[in-house]
């Protein structure tokens, strides 16, 4: 598991599962039982907390990253790996970062 990692999660009921993308710094990733993901939908708003994926970067189908929904989830339950994100889509992934959270 990798920073930049899309992977399959399993969030409780009512939600399902569903990509996430990995956002815990590679340098602590093995002395952590958590991690910190973004959810990844299909429900695109176009607002600047969110990052646009296509099929073209290795989704199943088009979507969005929604930074505003970061959270802390159990190792555990990260699944296999779906594809990875370039550089310049991580710039991106920093940008809505700092737009949800006001940085």
């Amino acid at each position: 598991m990798q920073r930049g990692e899309i992977r399959w999660y399993k969030f409780q009921n009512p939600d399902k599962k569903r990509p996430v993308l990995i956002l815990t710094r590679n340098s602590v990733l093995q002395y952590l039982r958590e991690v910190t993901i973004a959810p990844i939908t299909t429900t695109v708003r176009d607002i600047p907390s969110e990052v646009f994926l296509f099929k073209s970067d290795g989704m199943p189908r088009d979507c969005a990253i929604n930074l505003d929904h970061m959270q802390t989830v159990s190792k555990k339950r990260i699944g296999s790996l779906i594809t990875s994100l370039p550089p310049e889509k991580m710039d991106q992934v920093s940008r809505a970062i700092s737009f949800a959270l006001e940085l």
